[in-house]
């Protein structure tokens, strides 16, 4: 099942607060970023973050859940109506993702 443009526009409004919030479609859902790291996304209409240290912390009764077949465990955002939560999580995930993959000098952005 993919995932709705609507709530992705919701996530989205609830993302606000936070500055340069940009996603990308990927096979019927979306992927999220947060200046320019993928903190998380949008998998059957379900709000999912990368299970770093900080958002365990915020969220210790989270259930882990796979987004597709094959991927790893992330972590259920049940909280996506509280926009100072949303805030405090992803800034204080921010420091424990990964770095953006560079892209090789023939690749297009």
């Amino acid at each position: 099942m993919a995932s709705t443009k609507d709530y992705l526009d919701f996530i989205l409004e609830q993302l606000s607060l936070l500055d340069d919030i940009s996603y990308r479609p990927m096979m019927g859902e979306y992927i999220l970023y947060f200046r320019r790291k993928i903190f998380g996304g949008i998998y059957d209409d379900r709000f999912l973050v990368k299970p770093v240290k900080a958002a365990g912390e915020l969220m210790p009764y989270a259930g882990l859940e796979i987004p597709y077949e094959g991927a790893k465990e992330m972590l259920l955002v049940d909280n996506t109506d509280d926009r100072e939560f949303l805030y405090r999580l992803i800034t204080a995930m921010y420091d424990q993702l990964p770095e953006p993959k560079k892209r090789g000098s023939n690749e297009h952005i």
